[in-house]
């Protein structure tokens, strides 16, 4: 009996898969041909309730999802956005949470940024009824942006470089505890370059071993490698330009350990961020510019789940889709988000400014 329901389950995954491709494919081919605005999947806005920033998210399921924002805001939904309960660590209120992992609704992971001890972790096991401070901070030359996990017991968290290296902690008891992990192995920063700590995918993982690590601020965005976990790391250059402490790249996203997205551009309102968009199929050892790339700084992006093509990028002036693996983009709507993540299920959330958080909705 369990087998059979595998097969079912698998099955339905997979036509699901093909519907989601189809909804997506052909409305966006019918509107370049007519021209008419985006009729396919659209974002459905939830009322949290809350108005401050939500640049953290994590995407469980259609029904489960976490934020996290400035004040030391924590928010969970059960119910697919239809209520939300406020589940933000007691006396955080001056904290600025960037990131947020969870591994379902009961257990998540969540960091809070800034320089020497404003840059913390907080772990809850009961669905943010508790927190335990796992780490805080106590280099004041460290500022910690983002945080990624492997599986439910192995993560990293990347800090801007420290005396010229980035520096990453790690921890295999899922965020219980966190070392320091040596910099032997990483190579050195460009100067004035940073990680941007804007929607919690400056850091990403794929697979068991494999991490990327996104940059700014220095002469050319890059994008860091390692494939041990974060002992080792390669350097490469992407097409999307940095040279200014508000350029560079913002968000990653890769949907196997080779196929890569990487947005960014210059968070500035009103400044042009031409070629905001890159990809790779070599697991981040080159880059390409995106042929159409996103019109405007995206700082988010997301692979849709159960296709091999399909990606959403948001920013602050809107959302963009790529139906082929992130070479051409179109917008398909002008909300405010700063990140966007998709669980398995086709549950794809946004959020971002003034409490705004959005479900994907066929």
């Amino acid at each position: 009996m369990r087998g059979t329901g595998k097969t079912r389950r698998m099955v339905s995954v997979g036509l699901c898969g093909t519907a989601l491709a189809a909804a997506l494919a052909a409305p966006a081919q019918a509107d370049v041909q007519a021209r008419s605005p985006w009729s396919g999947p659209g974002w459905q806005l939830k009322d949290t309730g809350e108005d401050v920033r939500l640049r953290g998210l994590a995407a469980v399921s259609r029904r489960t999802a976490w934020v996290a924002g400035s004040k030391g805001t924590v928010l969970r939904t059960a119910d697919g956005g239809r209520s939300w309960r406020d589940v933000s660590p007691p006396g955080a209120g001056e904290m600025e949470f960037r990131d947020i992992e969870a591994f379902d609704g009961r257990r998540a992971v969540v960091l809070a940024i800034g320089e020497g001890e404003a840059s913390r972790i907080f772990r809850t096991g009961d669905g943010g009824a508790s927190w335990t401070e796992s780490f805080r901070n106590t280099d004041p030359k460290a500022f910690y942006d983002c945080v990624t996990f492997f599986d439910s017991r192995n993560g990293l968290a990347m800090s801007d470089p420290v005396d010229g290296k980035y520096r990453i902690l790690s921890t295999g008891d899922g965020g219980t505890s966190w070392k320091v992990l040596p910099s032997a192995g990483m190579p050195a920063a460009q100067s004035g370059e940073a990680g941007f700590a804007a929607s919690g995918q400056c850091l990403v993982s794929s697979g068991p071993r494999d991490v990327w690590l996104a940059t700014g601020g220095g002469a050319a965005g890059r994008v860091l490698h390692s494939a041990d976990r974060g002992l080792t790391w390669t350097a490469a250059e992407t097409a999307i330009p940095a040279g200014d402490p508000a350029r560079g790249v913002f968000g990653l996203a890769f949907r196997d350990r080779d196929h890569g997205i990487a947005v960014g551009g210059d968070y500035r309102a009103g400044e042009a961020s031409p070629r905001a968009a890159a990809v790779t199929g070599d697991g981040g050892r080159s880059w390409q510019g995106s042929k159409t790339p996103s019109p405007a700084y995206r700082s988010g992006v997301a692979w849709l789940p159960h296709t091999r093509s399909g990606a959403l990028a948001v920013g602050p002036t809107g959302t963009d889709l790529t139906l082929d693996g992130g070479r051409n983009w179109r917008t398909v709507d002008t909300g405010s988000y700063d990140t966007v993540d998709c669980a398995p299920d086709f549950g794809c959330w946004a959020s971002g400014e003034k409490g705004r958080v959005a479900r994907l909705e066929f």
